[in-house]
């Protein structure tokens, strides 16, 4: 390492969007739209499942929980990256960018934990509806839930707490939309090849197992129904297929940015966009625009506002 000017690097820049003024306000309308309407829906979402006593399940409670891990994912990048859309100067202090990736990686974690728990909980209506209250029972869902803080707080600790601590002397541009591992790494004035892969290790394997988890938990899923009902196949396909999109578009990036040679997609901001800006919109969409169910409770609580007033 060389520290012989003295330069320490305190701020990082972005990037960020390199395309044309005019184009940039398009973003800017854009992705304000669309975080305002993942927080709204969110929201929405949370309050729905906490004040209906219809939804007192442990489908929605989950649900209620993965909305949440949703608007905060979404909050950690998405106002700074929308700010950034307006202004020439895309920087960020070297403690911000830390803060981000930390909060990042914990709700991503979190999420990808709580996912699982979501699927064994369809899993078991599915395939033992007889015992489903039995075993989806308040006890395990509260551990669901402290599990998914658990793994999401261990996970972004094992590689901040190696990372924090790096020396940046050097080149101070990311080239993201916001602040991420595999590229802050790279800046560091060491070597980081060992932590390099212990990244892939940590995320890019999380990410994969995780989605290969929830791929086998959907089939066995569907190759029940099928068995049981040939009728009930093409309703069961309809509902995991939302389920199986949105999944992948989380997973997708994940798996390419942290378990693929960090040369080759760490600097993608298309999609760095799907995981952190597209995919906590559309679970708000599909457990509001295709769930019945929650829709009928929305409606039940906004007549009963009304008559109150």
């Amino acid at each position: 390492m060389d520290l012989k000017n003295g330069s320490v690097v305190t701020e990082f820049i972005l990037q960020g969007f390199s395309v044309a003024w005019e184009l940039q306000i398009v973003f800017f309308v854009t992705f304000s739209l669309i975080y305002g309407a993942t927080v709204l829906g969110n929201v929405l979402i949370m309050v729905t499942v906490t004040c209906s006593s219809t939804l007192h399940t442990p489908m929605y409670f989950l649900l209620g929980n993965l909305s949440f891990l949703d608007m905060c994912l979404s909050t950690v990048t998405t106002p700074k990256m929308i700010r950034d859309l307006l202004t020439e100067h895309k920087t960020i202090s070297i403690w911000g960018c830390m803060a981000q990736m930390f909060f990042m990686h914990l709700f991503g974690g979190a999420e990808m934990t709580l996912l699982i728990a979501m699927a064994f909980d369809r899993y078991v209506a599915v395939c033992k509806p007889l015992h489903y209250r039995k075993i989806m029972n308040h006890r395990l869902l509260n551990r669901f839930v402290i599990l998914s803080w658990t793994i999401g707080f261990t996970h972004t600790m094992s590689q901040m707490v190696l990372t924090v601590n790096l020396p940046f002397c050097g080149p101070h541009i990311i080239d993201n939309i916001f602040c991420d591992l595999p590229l802050v790494i790279k800046l560091a004035c060491v070597e980081t090849y060992t932590l390099e892969l212990f990244v892939i290790a940590d995320s890019g394997l999380l990410s994969l197992i995780c989605f290969l988890l929830l791929l086998v938990s959907y089939t066995v899923i569907l190759a029940t129904v099928q068995r049981r009902s040939s009728g009930g196949l093409s309703k069961a396909l309809s509902t995991l297929s939302a389920h199986i999109t949105v999944v992948s578009l989380f997973f997708g990036p994940c798996i390419f940015i942290y378990a693929w040679p960090f040369k080759s997609f760490a600097s993608n901001k298309v999609l760095a966009v799907f995981y952190t800006v597209i995919t906590p919109l559309l679970n708000p969409i599909i457990y509001t625009l295709r769930n019945q169910k929650m829709q009928e409770a929305m409606k039940k609580l906004r007549f009963q506002n009304v008559s109150s007033t």
